[in-house]
């Protein structure tokens, strides 16, 4: 008997306006023309509803609508049975639960708007799970049964039986002084007024660097100091479950270990912790295994079996799950640094020298030693936060001045700010016309960055109503849009997905080459940097003190210069040839720092 497919039909709320069209949806149906009643608009609804039984994914109403509001997606029946929640009709559907296992770190994989943040709530107790059943809510006795045999079972029993104390870490850091009302605003006294594992709030304020800062304002904290202090929030309190939601972004590569280091520490036999992350080569050291979540954002979800981190991860940069046979992505994401380096020989005649300088602001004290740099390169700054490499950038684009010593050469700079506060009113399109008109409407920059970013999807809405990461997105293409000499970019990866961050690095990438320019770019997620970096231009000291600027040198020798101060080591996975952490003190950790290798470039376990 062959699969019959099962339907799910998409419409969103926020795209469809039934009173501004003709509803050529409802008049294109062929199924409406034979006098059943496929797709409605009742005159009070804001929304068009499409019934999913009569539906025959034709796709008619979906090329019709001029507002893109409507998905129709064919389904394979084995999912239909595995059904875990629906908010309501023709809205999004999360199949399948992730698994927890106390005493372990359950990591999670996946692209935005794929039903992370679903599944953390009903695994926290905070929504109850209606398998589907959005119109008639099962009890808890069908909710249990459905899990039966499950190790979901268990876990599902106890949230219910024990009342178990659930703490989710939230996304969105930059939030939380809007969020905290009353007397209490200092950083101290909220860890204090939270203590409840008075034995680890010592470890939890060294690691997490929050010493300096006890003494400040919320409101005051910077989005990395944020971070870590929702962190250490969390970590204070006494719970059964703990729930990090991208714990690293803001975080440079040493706070990003500190922070695992903590997240790890809270394991105990009957506690279960689990993490959203996608910086990989954290969620890789961080977790014990992980469960990928694919689909297609915003309109249905599914959470694959539990699988070791190392397989875990390879199968999602592969786009493919062998034991389902399932692939959901066309193209694997490969690390081969042959595509790295498989460039055009860089012009030396066209390189430009910049001279010794130095920088004091406040009590921070920048030196920058003399250095070049030639077309068609990328230079990755490494360094921790507060060394300054924002500093560096705002030197080399002529915002401010050196203390003394010659400037930079005039060049014409287009940066793009680590935070993005967007003022502009109207949509994305009418924005890109006003500010990079010749480029956005140049078909090689269309193939090469507006459509790899995905822009299309964002392109008539409004810039204010962006989120997170699709404003993260719209700046890259803003600042690659200008025309420069050289392109500085902070920190590219915030609010990013994991497979957005590789698009993303891939589109630098290429648009640098293509144009033969130069890219300075501030980045913490390693694994994007070392795919983006031809050099490395490493920042040591003491953050917010003094630090020094290094020349920029060979992709080998800057990463082993900058892990070496972090007393951190990475290899290469042998099949993806992702770098992968080790673990502190593990056989490889101490025979590579016996050896020197802090970085590998080529893989030495084939």
């Amino acid at each position: 008997m062959s699969q019959k497919n099962t339907r799910i039909a998409i419409v969103s709320d926020d795209k469809c306006k039934p009173k501004k069209c003709r509803q050529e949806c409802r008049k294109s149906c062929p199924v409406v023309k034979t006098g059943k009643l496929c797709i409605e608009v009742a005159p009070t609804s804001k929304i068009a509803f499409i019934s999913e039984n009569l539906c025959i994914g034709c796709g008619i109403c979906v090329k019709k609508c001029p507002f893109g509001a409507i998905n129709i997606i064919n389904l394979p029946t084995n999912l239909e049975k595995e059904v875990t929640h629906r908010y309501s009709a023709n809205s999004f559907k999360l199949h399948r639960l992730p698994t927890p296992r106390p005493g372990q770190v359950l990591g999670l994989v996946g692209t935005n708007g794929i039903g992370k943040s679903t599944a953390l709530k009903i695994l926290a107790g905070k929504e109850k799970p209606n398998l589907g059943r959005y119109d008639d809510p099962p009890d808890w006795e069908d909710i249990l049964k459905h899990f039966r045999g499950s190790e979901l079972q268990n876990y599902l029993t106890k949230v219910l039986e024990d009342n178990i104390k659930a703490i989710i870490k939230p996304q969105y850091v930059d939030n939380i002084p809007r969020a905290i009302k009353g007397p209490l605003n200092k950083v101290g006294e909220l860890i204090k007024a939270k203590l409840e594992r008075q034995d680890a709030a010592k470890q939890v304020v060294d690691t997490l660097e929050l010493k300096g800062i006890l003494k400040r304002e919320v409101s005051k904290l910077s989005g990395g100091e944020l971070q870590r202090f929702a962190i250490g929030m969390t970590c204070v309190q006494d719970a059964q479950v703990y729930m990090f939601d991208e714990p690293s972004s803001y975080l440079d590569v040493k706070q990003r270990l500190n922070a695992a280091f903590i997240i790890r520490s809270l394991l105990q036999p009957t506690i279960y912790v689990i993490v959203v992350e996608h910086d990989l080569s954290v969620l890789d050291y961080l977790s014990d295994f992980v469960c990928i979540l694919y689909g297609v954002p915003s309109v249905y979800g599914v959470v694959t079996l539990p699988a070791s981190v190392r397989e875990g991860i390879n199968i999602f940069l592969d786009g493919h799950i062998p034991t389902e046979n399932m692939r959901f992505r066309t193209e694997s994401l490969q690390f081969r640094l042959a595509d790295a380096s498989d460039k055009m020989i860089v012009d030396q005649s066209h390189s430009m020298e910049y001279p010794e300088m130095t920088k004091t602001q406040g009590d921070f004290k920048l030196t920058v030693e003399a250095g070049e740099f030639s077309d068609s390169e990328i230079i990755v700054m490494m360094g921790e936060n507060g060394t300054g490499k924002t500093t560096l950038c705002k030197l080399l684009a002529g915002a401010i001045s050196p203390d003394d010593g010659s400037k930079a050469p005039k060049l014409n700079v287009s940066m793009k700010p680590q935070k993005i506060a967007p003022k502009f009113t109207g949509t994305v399109r009418q924005l890109f016309l006003k500010k990079i008109r010749a480029s956005f409407l140049h078909p090689q920059f269309n193939t090469d960055v507006v459509k790899p970013l995905k822009i299309e999807d964002i392109i008539d809405q409004e810039v204010q109503h962006l989120s997170g990461g699709e404003l993260q997105r719209v700046a890259i293409v803003l600042a690659l849009g200008m025309d420069a000499d050289i392109y500085l970019i902070d920190e590219p990866s915030a609010y990013l997905d994991s497979e957005q961050r590789i698009i993303c690095s891939k589109v630098i990438r290429r648009f640098i080459i293509h144009s033969k320019k130069t890219a300075f770019i501030v980045e913490h997620d390693f694994i994007m940097a070392t795919y983006m970096a031809d050099k490395v231009m490493v920042f040591e000291g003491v953050p917010s003190k003094s630090a020094t600027a290094r020349k920029a040198e060979s992709l080998l020798t800057g990463c082993n210069r900058f892990l070496k101060n972090l007393n951190v080591t990475f290899r290469r996975d042998p099949n993806s040839f992702r770098p992968r952490i080790n673990k502190l003190d593990s056989q490889m950790d101490k025979e590579q720092k016996l050896s020197g290798n802090y970085f590998f470039l080529e893989n030495t376990e084939l």
